[in-house]
């Protein structure tokens, strides 16, 4: 349990920021899915299940992604790194 609270607080940020994507996926997800088959169990159903699987999906991604900037050198580094 220790381990995993460590990981948690050494990945704060990106585990808020997966969070508030989680929760806006499940919004949209929800609406379309509504939109589509007009059954409300149905689209919460959808809802969840599909923003859940893409949640853990982006954490994966997110964490691959920082592994590869911390591989490639300064110069590269600065083409694949977004302005701020």
């Amino acid at each position: 349990m220790s381990r995993i609270r460590h990981i948690a607080r050494q990945n704060r940020a990106m585990l808020l920021k997966t969070g508030s994507y989680y929760l806006i996926h499940i919004c949209v997800a929800a609406m379309v899915a509504y939109a589509i088959t007009g059954n409300l169990v149905a689209s919460f159903t959808l809802s969840l299940l599909e923003p859940t699987v893409q949640a853990v999906a982006f954490f994966f991604h997110e964490k691959a992604w920082e592994r590869a900037l911390r591989r490639t050198p300064a110069p590269a580094q600065a083409l694949l790194t977004p302005a701020r």
